[in-house]
């Protein structure tokens, strides 16, 4: 706990640091509220506009975690494949990186024209955000695994299912949550973007109606409630990855000794 205390009092305080400056700017500065509302108005605002966002938030949550969760898995599964198969790798792997260069927001009315207005393109687009860095990650982490112990293994006659399950995922693991770190900030974006597309309720549609009539308060309350959430999926990985990879931490606090 003093660790993590010690870690998190410079981001905190410049956090504050910007707060403060933001709300005597707007003050000093006299910015009509519409433009630019201070932090104060904001935070009142939070609290003020609760039964008016709660069903946004819980519907953009369980949006965001459905996608997580497919197109994490979808990134897995597609990232063992590649590793396991060569030439697919060398097949798809190039057009793996030429279907990110796609604008999302580009892709988005398609998916609409082709699925329809309900839950099928936003998960898509969700898996779409997610399932990337999920298998550029776990490639690397395949591609790291010792050359030694890897010899070491053939030496011993282990088989190919034995030497992914036992040596190749195991040092994996450090990139693949390395991976769905980004995915989890990347699967709350996504799900905003897909609630744009015509959704009856999210965190984006919340936005949406707030922006089409000025209240650049409750627009704010929508940017503030997308960066907790994006900041809470984060944390639940990196409290994941301390309980999954117990032998990582203890190799960093024998080098530190």
């Amino acid at each position: 706990m003093r660790r993590i205390f010690l870690k998190g009092w410079r981001p905190v305080s410049v956090l504050i640091l910007l707060f403060v400056v933001w709300e005597i700017s707007s003050r000093i500065f006299d910015i009509p509220v519409w433009l630019l509302p201070p932090p104060s108005q904001v935070w009142v605002e939070i609290f003020a506009s609760w039964p008016n966002y709660s069903s946004h938030l819980a519907s953009t949550v369980r949006l965001s975690v459905a996608g997580f969760l497919i197109g994490c898995s979808t990134g897995l599964a597609v990232a063992v494949c590649l590793h396991l198969v060569p030439k697919l790798r060398e097949t798809l792997y190039p057009l793996m990186i030429l279907s990110q260069n796609i604008p999302i927001i580009v892709l988005a009315p398609l998916l609409v024209i082709w699925f329809g207005f309900g839950l099928a393109p936003k998960l898509i687009i969700i898996t779409l955000v997610c399932f990337f860095p999920v298998t550029i990650a776990a490639l690397d982490g395949f591609r790291q695994t010792g050359s030694d112990m890897m010899h070491y293994m053939k030496m011993a006659g282990a088989t190919t299912q034995q030497i992914f399950w036992k040596l190749e995922w195991p040092h994996a693991m450090p990139s693949v949550f390395s991976g769905l770190k980004i995915a989890a900030t990347y699967s709350v974006m996504g799900a905003v973007i897909s609630e744009w597309l015509g959704a009856k309720e999210g965190i984006g549609v919340y936005m949406t109606l707030a922006s089409s009539s000025f209240r650049t308060t409750q627009v704010f309350v929508a940017i503030f409630l997308i960066m907790v959430l994006s900041l809470l999926f984060f944390g639940a990985i990196v409290f994941l990855e301390k309980r999954m990879i117990r032998w990582k931490e203890t190799g960093e606090e024998e080098r530190n000794a």
